[in-house]
């Protein structure tokens, strides 16, 4: 090996050597200061420095925490001796400027170095700041005082090359416990505000459980007045649709009656007719028989002649008489319908009267109805004596060839059926009245009761007038004549001596 390799290779240790020596880097959380030929700081990076010409200095970027107290109590603006306990992190800012003012103060110092002369600048500045504020100020706005105090000693660590990370107070005190006693006092305020807040609320509660008492007995009275209010309604509606359906029911009921009325009434109508009808056929057979019996007779009368005289004229008179017979059997017949029907309807039409009119009324209208009832029995007779009179005149006048002694034996006969007959007919009257409990007569009306049943007895006379044109009064009178005459003849041809 030669001296020049030697030597090449020596320049090369030494040259690794020196570059190793060289070498430097960094760590984030501190700065190096290269000085010397040039100076430079590095942070977080590499560089090389020249060995024995450069210088390599280092500055702490960590964090630093300062426990700051007052050592001796300080007083605030209300002259109350406090002790404050904080704690303040710093650390080396990283601006040239501060990295100078650092470099100059705190080149290669330890930490707690650091921290002791930082604590000595925050507590004087801590003791100016108490020594500024109120008690309850202090204690009720820590934030307050750390900004303040913060404040008064960023410059005075700026002019060192640090800055304030944070400042925290720990605790306030003081030996005269005047803190603790404002504490009392904050919590008698708070028990009292408490209490009263309690009692508010405790009204409150009360007012509201109040309210909500009576807003529910107003809504119970309320509901209850709303129910009675239906239920009256409700009654209400029940009685009007109660008077509703009675006054149906009574219409229904009254709609009944007169139905039923009416249709009593076209029954009666109806036997009325059918009685009418009966009678009008019984009269229309006994006008047939009448035909027959006439042309009978005629037949006879023109067969036998005189021989049959006798017996014709006595044929006649029985069936004279049979005819009256059933004639007046019909005549009661029809006259006690008549008479029910008619004293129905007028002792019905006096009944209503009579509510109105009271007992003279009443008994008027019975007056009426007895006078009435005279009347239409009597003019029940004298139809019934016409119808039969007109067939006796038939008769009579099939037997005008017949002389004078056949005409008096025919009004003989009359006269006999006229007095037999006067009993039946003053009966018949007097049975009217019969029926009848008591008569009530006002005024004059009695004379016009006995002038009224007087009359239906005498209308039979005239009767017989009509009929058979036969004077019962003159009859009599002509017939006692004749009966002296013939009575002065026999006496004249009767012999004397």
């Amino acid at each position: 090996m030669t001296a020049t390799t030697i030597a090449i290779i020596v320049l090369g240790v030494l040259f690794v050597l020196l570059a190793f020596i060289s070498y430097v880097k960094a760590p984030p959380d501190k700065a190096f200061i290269i000085s010397g030929l040039r100076r430079r700081t590095i942070i977080g990076a590499a560089g090389f420095r020249v060995p024995f010409l450069e210088r390599l200095d280092k500055i702490t970027l960590e964090l630093i925490q300062v426990d700051v107290k007052t050592s001796d109590p300080v007083p605030n603006a209300d002259f109350i001796n406090v002790n404050v306990d904080a704690v303040v992190n710093i650390k080396i800012g990283k601006t040239p400027e501060m990295l100078e003012k650092a470099a100059m103060n705190f080149l290669n110092a330890s930490p707690k170095y650091i921290s002791d002369v930082a604590k000595e600048v925050l507590e004087g500045n801590m003791r100016e700041i108490v020594g500024q504020m109120h008690t309850k100020e202090m204690v009720l706005d820590r934030q307050k005082f750390a900004d303040m105090v913060k404040a008064n000693a960023d410059p005075d660590l700026a002019r060192m090359g640090l800055e304030i990370v944070s400042f925290n107070v720990q605790n306030f005190n003081d030996n005269d416990s005047a803190i603790e006693n404002l504490g009392i006092d904050n919590i008698a305020q708070i028990s009292k505000d408490a209490a009263i807040a309690r009692a508010q609320a405790e009204r409150d509660v009360a007012i509201a459980k109040a309210n909500a008492e009576k807003e529910a007995n107003d809504a119970n009275v309320l509901a209850q007045t709303e129910i009675a209010k239906r239920q009256n309604e409700l009654a209400i509606k029940k009685a009007e649709l109660k008077r509703e359906a009675d006054t149906q029911l009574a219409i229904a009921e009254s709609a009944k009656s007169i139905q039923a009325e009416e249709q009593r009434k076209i029954i009666e109508m109806k036997t009325g007719d059918a009685d009418v009808a009966r009678q009008m056929k019984a009269i229309e057979i006994k006008e047939r028989e009448v035909e027959i019996a006439e042309k009978k007779l005629d037949a006879e009368i023109r067969k036998t002649a005189e021989a049959k005289k006798f017996a014709v004229q006595q044929e006649a008179d029985a069936k004279l008489y049979s005819i009256q017979k059933e004639a007046e059997a019909d005549l009661v017949r029809r006259q006690k319908n008549a008479e029910a029907e008619k004293f129905e309807a007028e002792r019905k039409a006096e009944a209503q009267k009579a509510i109105a009119e009271a007992e003279r009324v009443k008994g008027e209208n019975e007056a009426q109805v007895i006078a009435a009832k005279g009347n239409a029995e009597a003019d029940a007779i004298k139809a019934k004596a016409l119808a039969e009179a007109e067939g006796i005149l038939k008769k009579a006048e099939a037997m005008k060839e017949y002389q004078d002694a056949a005409k008096l034996d025919l009004q003989l006969a009359a006269l006999k059926l006229y007095f037999e007959k006067l009993p039946d007919v003053a009966k018949a009257v007097a049975d009217g009245y019969s029926s009848v409990d008591k008569i009530v007569v006002w005024g004059d009306n009695g004379g016009k009761l006995v002038d009224g049943m007087t009359t239906n007895i005498t209308k039979i006379t005239e009767v017989a007038k009509e009929a058979l044109g036969l004077d019962v009064g003159s009859f009599l009178n002509d017939l006692g004549a004749r009966i002296a005459k013939s009575k002065d003849s026999s006496d004249d041809t009767a012999p004397k001596g």
